[in-house]
């Protein structure tokens, strides 16, 4: 039985990352070495020389949608906020709602640009299933905003447009960053191809799941949403030819990271829906190293990183981050576990 209190730490808010860094690679690099127990401080543009030929990079590719958009209530006039949690079919979507309490099924919500959605079903979860005018992307595309996350306390622009995305993003489906990502930059994807590096993709659309908040007592008791993912047969081939050659799976991100040992080297579905929930106790299968940000405390993310690399590591390393001021959570600076 493990207790989420035992995951707690205190994060002074300054270090809070409330824009991203001025260049996607000058982020700030912790490295932890698990055996023996080392931490390093670099630069993420130093994260090449970690890898050896024949290593396998796995990144997703899942692209951040406008998942944000406003509107009025077409019977009341009333401001209405719309957070988009999953696109149903090229017409529907579900859909949070604040203040959601009156949105009932057969309301119209008045979007921004004059778009109509109409409450098709309520929820047990409190959200609801919209029918709209038009393609939702489109829709979103056009007047939603990014979605940032409520601890970013400023309203989103057009740098956010670009640096909430990662350069590889291609599938729209996420409602938040794979934020393990986003200090990738090209330049390092073709020093890592060309030092021998495989790079892979998978995909994994980020939903609540990933950032529900555990309200239990006992880790064990939570249990997480269900997220969309695919691995692709060639990421899949060059994973398990890693492993017959003693070559390591570096995972970026917690997304990757649960794409991935669901499918359990073959033993699980390699498409559908995840919701494995990874804490301390959790065999790995897949991966060998891993890429992350700094998380929030008594979260999902955090519990599996110390599955990953054991809680007091984490700690260790979390508190050395905090006294040399390394910004934390989406915007922030990126941690290497090895």
């Amino acid at each position: 039985m493990i207790k989420i209190e035992e995951f707690d730490f205190d994060l002074p808010q300054e270090l809070i990352a409330q824009f991203p860094a001025p260049k996607r690679s000058e982020s700030r690099l912790l490295v932890l070495r698990r055996d023996p127990f080392e931490i390093h401080h670099l630069k993420f543009r130093n994260i090449v020389e970690f890898f050896q030929p024949g290593d396998v990079l796995v990144l997703n590719k899942s692209k951040v949608i406008k998942a944000r958009i406003y509107g009025r209530r077409a019977s009341t006039g009333g401001k209405v906020e719309l957070l988009v949690t999953e696109i149903r079919s090229e017409n529907t979507f579900k859909a949070l709602v604040k203040p959601g309490r009156k949105a009932r099924p057969g309301e119209v919500i008045v979007l921004d640009g004059g778009v109509q959605a109409q409450v098709m079903e309520r929820l047990e979860d409190g959200s609801r299933i919209f029918s709209i005018e038009g393609k939702v992307l489109d829709v979103l595309e056009k007047y939603g905003h990014v979605p940032l996350p409520p601890y970013i306390k400023r309203s989103d622009t057009e740098l956010d447009e670009e640096r909430y995305q990662t350069v590889f993003a291609e599938v729209p489906g996420s409602i938040a960053a794979p934020t393990a990502g986003l200090h990738f930059e090209k330049p390092i994807l073709e020093a890592l191809e060309r030092k021998g590096v495989i790079i892979k993709f998978v995909i994994l659309h980020v939903g609540l799941g990933t950032f529900k908040p555990i309200k239990v007592d006992i880790v064990e008791k939570h249990r997480m949403d269900k997220e969309y993912f695919e691995i692709p047969e060639e990421t899949r081939k060059a994973i398990l030819e890693a492993k017959e050659r003693k070559s390591r799976i570096f995972g970026c991100g917690t997304t990757v990271t649960r794409s991935l040992e669901t499918w359990k080297l073959g033993k699980g579905p390699h498409q559908g829906y995840t919701d494995l929930f990874i804490y301390p106790g959790f065999k790995f299968d897949v991966l060998d190293a891993l890429i992350t940000n700094f998380h929030l405390p008594r979260s999902t993310p955090i519990l599996l990183v110390s599955a990953f690399a054991g809680w007091e590591k984490i700690k260790k390393a979390y508190e050395e981050a905090i006294k040399l001021r390394y910004r934390f959570f989406s915007y922030g600076d990126a941690m290497l576990i090895i």
